[in-house]
């Protein structure tokens, strides 16, 4: 434990914002999921309609630093190639 009060504080918002950053990687894990779900299934009208909301997340934890900007464009690429596939 940390005998400096700045320490102290440090300690307590790296928690938090550990917890915020977990949520944000655990929503958009999700979001994918579901993405390559409806191509798995073989459901373009599906797929087609979560592709935006899918980079829409993407984009949002990349500006957030959660995801490193290549990192992010990557997966977005990723993701366009099996929506063209299908």
């Amino acid at each position: 434990m940390p005998n400096i009060k700045s320490a102290e504080k440090r300690v307590l918002v790296s928690k938090k914002k550990t917890l915020e950053n977990k949520a944000v990687k655990s929503a958009l894990k999700t979001q994918i999921k579901k993405f390559l779900a409806a191509v798995q299934t073989g459901n373009k009208d599906a797929a087609t309609a979560l592709y935006p909301e899918t980079v829409s997340a993407i984009d949002s934890a990349a500006s957030k630093g959660i995801l490193h900007k290549n990192n992010a464009a990557n997966k977005k690429a990723k993701l366009a190639k099996k929506l063209a596939a299908l």
